[in-house]
């Protein structure tokens, strides 16, 4: 692979998402391992509420491609009641294990209280039960109303946390794909 192709997923619809800002550090890194980032925000998109009668809807057919076609993705959520956001959940349930079977996936949170590992655990069995694979390293941001001062991660070493998440989608980007998980087995909801 020439030059692998990191997309980055922000499950927040905020103007001033310090997940999207998070996201862009992480491309950042990606950028100097020597990936090309794109990042999808899913406020430019028109991806009504699945409906599983209808094979398309509103944008999801450019969402499904732009997954597809990447060589590894960064899926961004703030934390909402201690998991991801409804928005990330609905991306997700467009797409299935065509775009994300065998795929290298890097998961980052941010949360305006404690830690946010609940939601990268919801994340990682998601992601799990479509054969994706999940890097191990994973980036939270917690108290992230403190973490950023003009647009910049403030605390060196959680900058250098979140861009290692970009540089590591790169490197992992050819990893050889696991046989398929119990859990893609049992996801009947996938194929309904």
């Amino acid at each position: 692979m020439a030059q692998p192709h990191i997309v980055a997923l922000c499950g927040s619809l905020r103007d001033g998402s310090y997940t999207r800002l998070a996201l862009e550090h992480a491309l950042a890194g990606a950028s100097e391992a020597g990936g090309t980032t794109e990042l999808v925000d899913l406020r430019e998109l028109d991806l009504p509420t699945l409906n599983p009668d209808y094979d398309e809807q509103g944008d999801s057919a450019e969402l499904t491609r732009i997954i597809d076609e990447a060589d590894a993705v960064i899926l961004g959520t703030p934390v909402y009641h201690g998991s991801y956001s409804g928005v990330l959940k609905n991306a997700l349930d467009h797409c299935g294990f065509d775009e994300f079977g065998d795929k290298t996936v890097g998961l980052l949170a941010v949360a305006g209280g404690s830690f946010p590992v609940t939601a990268l655990e919801h994340l990682r069995s998601v992601c799990r039960a479509l054969n994706a694979w999940v890097l191990p390293h994973q980036a939270a941001i917690p108290s992230v109303s403190s973490a950023f001062e003009d647009g910049v991660i403030v605390d060196d070493d959680l900058r250098e946390r979140v861009e290692r998440l970009g540089r590591d989608a790169v490197v992992y980007t050819n990893i050889e794909a696991e046989p398929p998980t119990l859990e893609s087995s049992e996801n009947v909801g996938a194929d309904d």
